[in-house]
């Protein structure tokens, strides 16, 4: 009896490799039409209604991560193949980046860095390379989920106010966390930090744009740990350059990665990060672990351990 066939962006990790243990045959991307059996995305390649279409005796869509952006749900739902994905296992991994990338921008930690290792570093001047204070600042959380709850967990450690927006309340983040719910544009207007951590939907694409960047403080830095899309790269690189903000920090970018000349690229108050939000061994393993137990049962025909509808 013949391997079932597993469609994948390869190269995958060891890790997969050796979690599958040889029981699936894996077919590169670029495959012609005929038998798979499942489709495995590993770096977030784009799954529609085309592709599965192609590949008729689809049993399920298996996801390398939480974020689902990429695939057609509705597509899938409507040929009753199920999509599993990794919620639950990446969010304080992906909080605690979001905290490293926000002292970074605060702070000028990078740009710091390539001053101390360059040779302008000639002598300590007590009045160079100010930051902004990071302790007992106002962070604005936007999308108060389970990142977005680890952030204000991290927040609380530093002893800032958190205010956060989100679709819908959340009491564990105001009882809980202290968390105070604000307007958008309350939010986006008082906050010294302010951090993304909302999902990608027809609804948030381009959430922050000019309009939004523009009711900042020139003081605030601007965390993204989302997806790229939910910012309008164009508009905050000109908000960046004109200093009408102090940093952003940036771990996914739309496209990522960002075309070689664009403006970010170029800036000082910037600091981008190639998509290292659950970037930890420990954090990865767990997401092959999940995502292969649900790979092997959508092929076996059994529920989902975490299906996205």
């Amino acid at each position: 009896m013949s391997l079932p066939r597993v469609l994948a962006d390869l190269p995958v990790s060891q890790t997969v490799l050796d979690l599958l243990g040889g029981l699936v045959e894996l077919v590169p991307w670029d495959a012609a039409p005929g038998r798979v059996d499942a489709v495995y995305t590993y770096g977030h390649p784009p799954v529609g209604a085309e592709l599965m279409d192609r590949f008729p005796d689809l049993k399920v869509i298996s996801n390398f991560g939480v974020g689902v952006d990429h695939i057609d749900v509705r597509a899938a739902a409507e040929r009753r193949i199920p999509v599993g994905n990794t919620p639950g296992i990446l969010d304080g991994a992906t909080a605690d980046l979001a905290f490293a990338l926000l002292l970074a921008a605060g702070r000028r930690v990078v740009e710091g860095d390539r001053y101390a290792r360059g040779p302008a570093f000639t002598h300590y001047d007590p009045s160079f390379m100010l930051g902004r204070e990071v302790h007992g600042s106002t962070i604005g959380i936007f999308g108060m989920g389970r990142i977005g709850r680890q952030v204000a967990k991290r927040a609380n450690g530093f002893g800032m106010k958190v205010l956060y927006h989100n679709r819908n309340r959340s009491d564990e983040a105001e009882i809980v966390l202290g968390a105070r719910y604000a307007p958008k544009d309350e939010l986006l207007a008082t906050a010294d930090h302010i951090v993304l951590t909302l999902p990608l939907t027809p609804d948030t694409r381009g959430f922050i744009g000019a309009a939004e960047l523009a009711l900042m403080k020139p003081t605030a830095t601007l965390v993204n740990v989302a997806r790229g899309a939910v910012v309008d790269k164009d508009s905050l690189a000109d908000a960046l350059a004109a200093r009408r903000l102090f940093a952003a920090a940036l771990d996914v970018t739309d496209p990522e990665p960002l075309p070689r000349d664009h403006p970010l690229l170029t800036l000082d108050n910037v600091v981008i990060t190639p998509h290292l939000g659950s970037a930890t061994e420990e954090t990865r393993r767990r997401m092959a672990e999940l995502s292969v137990q649900n790979l092997f049962a959508g092929l076996s025909g059994k529920p989902l351990m975490f299906s996205v509808t």
